[in-house]
């Protein structure tokens, strides 16, 4: 599972480390290949390729004319690119990516159990500040329990 929070840089040519720790999970459970994609935040996410495949499979059973999957398919899947790690752990994020998440420079890895989320600084601490606020205590502890049962 991936987990944690690792600042980064984006170099020049539009490569950045993969964080040693979710390298480690990515390598250990995968290979050494991510599918980058707009997410519906200002942000993207970045998939193992079985987990994407499986999001795929799931995807191509429901009907493409149904509304939310015609939408989700427009935006999340048409946007998808597989983008495989060098010898020295670094992914190349081509520039519409980079661009829908407005990564320059300096960027945040975000372990989210099955998928990885890559912000911009200011957008991480933007949407930090967001959950924060909007973050109903009861929700939360609700969710908890019920993934304890």
């Amino acid at each position: 599972m991936f987990r944690g929070v690792y600042e980064h840089q984006v170099d020049a040519k539009g490569r950045t480390s993969l964080p040693a720790r979710l390298r480690e999970t990515l390598v250990g459970a995968y290979d050494e290949r991510l599918i980058l994609t707009t997410a519906l935040d200002p942000c993207l996410h970045a998939y193992p390729v079985r987990e994407w495949e499986a999001l795929e499979t799931a995807l191509g059973r429901r009907s493409p004319m149904e509304p939310g999957v015609k939408t989700l398919m427009r935006l999340y899947v048409a946007s998808a690119q597989e983008c495989p790690l060098d010898k020295l752990g670094r992914i190349l994020i081509p520039p519409s990516l980079r661009a829908h998440a407005k990564l320059e420079k300096d960027l945040v890895w975000v372990g989210m159990v099955k998928v990885i989320e890559l912000w911009s600084r200011d957008g991480w601490a933007k949407a930090q500040e967001e959950a924060r606020a909007a973050a109903d205590s009861a929700d939360v502890a609700r969710v908890l329990a019920e993934l304890k049962q």
